[in-house]
């Protein structure tokens, strides 16, 4: 069965509700039992303001002990009672003098409560199915003020009260539907408004699906959530879309590559196979274009699957060298393939740098190759590295032929070549600097190239240094 879709401004405005609801409950009850809770407690305190008075002069008028209470208990009775209040008088033993039917034997322990001298008892207890509020007042000897011989018990109806309340919990009900009837009209159209830029979020990634990867979102603001993640969402488009046509200049410059090889084997299997092959000389011309295109091919196979191991491989060896005894090591190695070239070493001592040992000898060895098939057989070739700030920079350079200054942009990028027909002749694949700049950002530095066309090249690696 599909899954029923529900929108997420639907259910954030579902949550904002519940959310609302919830505050506005927790508040209005607050409220409403505050109130309540303080309309009780005035009641009581208004209760005993009104019987202090007339006790302290009852009390002062004769003896003010036991026997008093008992001859003359009547008079606080008759005195405090109203139309609204009634009084009841209990003895030390917490049973009333005269009985009354509101005398309630289970109140028994808040008369205690009293009796022990407390001033502050009150509870609620229900007369005829209607609440009323019971105020005990202790009754305390004048010789001894710490003994109580007796307690009042005011008991007034919490009718009133109970209309007062009934009015503001109506209240409360009535604002808390209006609120949340508000909220849900105002949060339902604060989530749209902020969605909004959402949906165009999806159009736009539902274009780009579709195969059109120069949309872009371009949100005027960036300074929230949405707006950040649209700015990343199209750093990204922009970087996949860059991938993508690296992709396919890189596909086609492939393929222009090999069909110059492909089509040369053809041409010379065909003349061969029209009889060619019983003219010695011709044969063994054709022949040997045959071996040599036929290298050209397995060796640009080779570069183009180290190409692609250093694209998906992140496994380095990393070690801490030495620059000066590793470059001279290295250069004492070259010297043979250098061949009349004279190699030159020039640096400082002390300098460390930490990386794949066996990688940097590679990156030095395409350049020094680099360097060797564009200098002539009396030319030289310098290496030399410095301390600058908290880098080393390694340059390679000769006095060769140099690059072309509209080239020197492009001499990294994938089949890319200057001078196409002499480095076909020369057997190059344009890929020796790609895989360069592909190792030099796998250990972590970079690579420049400048050039003065016909006067030479300098390469500059730059790694961090490694403090010994």
């Amino acid at each position: 069965m599909k899954e029923m879709y529900f929108p997420l401004r639907y259910r954030l405005s579902l949550f904002h509700l519940l959310l609302l609801i919830i505050l506005l409950s927790v508040f209005s009850y607050a409220i409403f039992f505050g109130t309540k809770n303080y309309l009780i407690q005035n009641t009581a305190v208004s209760l005993r303001a009104q019987a202090k008075p007339v006790i302290e002069k009852w009390l002062h008028s004769g003896s003010g002990d036991t026997d008093y209470l008992k001859s003359n208990g009547r008079f606080l009775i008759e005195n405090l009672g109203s139309r609204d209040t009634s009084v009841m008088i209990l003895n030390a033993s917490g049973k009333p003098m005269k009985p009354d039917g509101d005398f309630v034997l289970s109140e028994a322990a808040y008369y205690r409560q009293s009796l022990s001298g407390d001033n502050e008892v009150r509870y609620i207890t229900e007369k005829n199915g209607s609440p009323s509020l019971v105020v005990l007042i202790p009754l305390r000897k004048v010789s001894d003020p710490s003994e109580v011989m007796g307690v009042v018990r005011l008991s007034t109806p919490l009718a009133p009260l109970e209309r007062i309340l009934a009015r503001q919990k109506l209240i409360l009900m009535a604002g808390i539907i209006l609120t949340v009837f508000a909220g849900a009209l105002i949060g339902f159209w604060i989530t749209t408004v902020s969605l909004k830029e959402l949906s165009t979020m999806v159009q736009t990634c539902n274009d780009i699906a579709g195969g059109n990867l120069t949309r872009r979102i371009n949100l005027p603001r960036d300074n929230d959530e949405i707006g950040q993640l649209a700015k990343a969402f199209d750093n990204m488009i922009t970087r996949i879309e860059n991938l993508f046509t690296a992709q396919s200049r890189f596909v086609a410059n492939a393929a222009h590559e090999l069909r110059t090889p492909m089509a040369a084997l053809q041409g010379s299997l065909e003349v061969l196979m029209r009889g060619a092959q019983d003219d010695r000389d011709s044969f063994l011309r054709l022949t040997r274009g045959m071996y040599r295109e036929i290298t050209r091919l397995s060796r640009m196979s080779e570069q183009l699957l180290d190409l692609t191991k250093i694209e998906t491989s992140d496994v380095l060896h990393k070690t801490t060298i030495d620059v000066k005894k590793f470059i001279a090591e290295f250069v004492q190695y070259s010297q043979v393939i250098a061949e009349e070239r004279t190699l030159v070493c020039d640096g400082e001592s002390g300098l460390h740098i930490t990386v794949d040992s066996d990688v940097l000898k590679q990156v030095l060895f395409n350049l020094t190759d680099n360097a060797i098939q564009h200098t002539e057989s009396s030319g030289t070739i310098q290496f030399s590295w410095k301390l600058t700030g908290m880098d080393i920079n390694i340059r390679v350079s000769d006095d060769g032929c140099g690059i072309d200054p509209a080239s020197l942009p492009h001499i990294f990028d994938p089949f890319f070549r200057g001078d196409s027909s002499r480095s076909r002749v020369r057997g190059g694949t344009g890929l020796g600097l790609t895989i360069v700049k592909k190792l030099v950002e796998l250990n972590g530095g970079r690579i420049s190239a400048d050039s003065i066309s016909r006067e030479g090249t300098v390469f500059t690696l730059v790694f961090p240094s490694s403090r010994i």
